[in-house]
């Protein structure tokens, strides 16, 4: 993989990017410095882990920016088989953290292979279809391009970590129509993916049918979602108290270190998953509002970029980015709000969390990347 690098290559530079990246990473340490400190009184060791993780993170968005993004077009079926290799080693030797099995440790370092293969999957779509855009239009074409995202899919199921699996498959799907797929073609799959599931849990509550792929944990949060009421202390708990979180914020918040909801741990998982509700109490609907108008800034600002790619593989990587970030910021502020099923995948630069972290700004190290080499530069 040569090096190459040109300084004038910084006269494309998007500098809003990186700015309100900045931005939100610094609301992040906020928001986990209060999250933590109700749990041990103690919140430096989670800033300590949060800043070494952002630190990598950034100089890995140095180090991707001396080689050109269109270098990892050879390598798309190698991510691709190390997607896979990653993620099959969980079973044989993950370690298992909340119930899922997604943890996996190589010497002092510990990590989620689920967060990478995120960003490998976007690489290897991103060139697969583009290589193969003239077989896109037809339902055989479709069948197999949506081929490649099922092993990785599953693979990331039986890690029960259903959130992450959903996101490849947001991720293809905006990929593929972005690459001149038919609509049609995506209705009649997830359209009909979806009344099949629905009918299988439809069945199952009133004829105790056997559910497939879908674990009762899973089908419990469906149900809670739905109707947190009916076991409020159980399977609705979750959204009841970070709904009282966020509503107890109001306008301008309990105040930093001050929500009793997240302070006397009522809220689970505060850190992580339910951050944003930490915010809606403590920083209210302004705070919130600003974490909200930042992220869709940058998902603007994100495609402004693919718009001005200089090629369809550069435009299907920077949509990729957007579209993972936007299932997350959707899935987490949304569950928190009680507007979507809980899930358990993290807001980006904001929860806690390295590998999130790393793979977020890596991500974000890809666009810049194409934004800076997307037209030529005159000497």
């Amino acid at each position: 993989m040569p090096m190459h690098w040109e300084r004038k290559l910084l006269k494309n530079l998007n500098l809003t990017i990186p700015l309100i990246v900045v931005i939100l990473i610094i609301c992040g340490f906020v928001a986990v410095a209060t999250a933590t400190s109700g749990n041990t009184g103690d919140y430096t060791g989670y800033l300590r882990t949060q800043f070494v993780a952002t630190v990598l993170g950034v100089l890995m968005v140095i180090f991707l920016q001396f080689f050109d993004y269109r270098v990892f077009r050879e390598y798309d079926i190698i991510l691709y088989i190390l997607t896979l290799v990653m993620l099959s080693s969980l079973l044989l030797m993950g370690s298992t953290v909340g119930g899922g099995r997604r943890w996996l440790t190589l010497g002092p370092v510990t990590f989620q292979p689920s967060e990478v293969a995120k960003i490998f999957m976007i690489l290897f779509l991103a060139s697969w279809l583009d290589r193969n855009d003239d077989k896109i239009e037809t339902f055989k074409g479709f069948l197999k391009h949506f081929a490649f995202i099922l092993p990785p899919f599953m693979l990331i199921v039986f890690q029960n970590d259903l959130g992450t699996a959903l996101v490849l498959i947001f991720l293809f799907i905006i990929m593929f129509y972005t690459a001149g797929g038919r609509l049609k073609h995506l209705l009649i799959v997830f359209g009909g993916g979806f009344l099949a599931v629905t009918s299988m849990i439809v069945s199952h509550l009133a004829f105790s049918t056997p559910l497939i792929l879908l674990r009762p944990y899973q089908l419990n949060r469906l149900i809670g979602f739905i109707n947190p009421g009916i076991d409020p202390q159980g399977i609705g708990y979750n959204i009841i108290q970070a709904t009282i979180a966020i509503g107890s914020g109001q306008l301008t918040g309990r105040g930093f270190m001050a929500g009793p909801q997240n302070q006397l741990n009522f809220l689970p998982e505060q850190h992580t998953d339910f951050i944003f509700a930490v915010i809606g109490e403590e920083f209210g609907f302004i705070g919130a509002a600003l974490v909200i108008l930042l992220f869709t800034f940058l998902i603007l600002q994100l495609l402004s970029v693919a718009l001005k790619a200089k090629d369809n593989f550069g435009r299907l990587i920077t949509v990729g980015v957007s579209a993972m970030f936007l299932f997350h910021v959707l899935e987490n502020v949304g569950m928190s709000l009680g507007m979507m099923p809980i899930t358990g995948i993290p807001l980006p630069f904001i929860s806690y969390g390295g590998s999130s972290m790393v793979t977020s700004l890596i991500a974000v190290g890809l666009v810049l990347n194409i934004n800076m080499r997307r037209k030529k530069i005159n000497f």
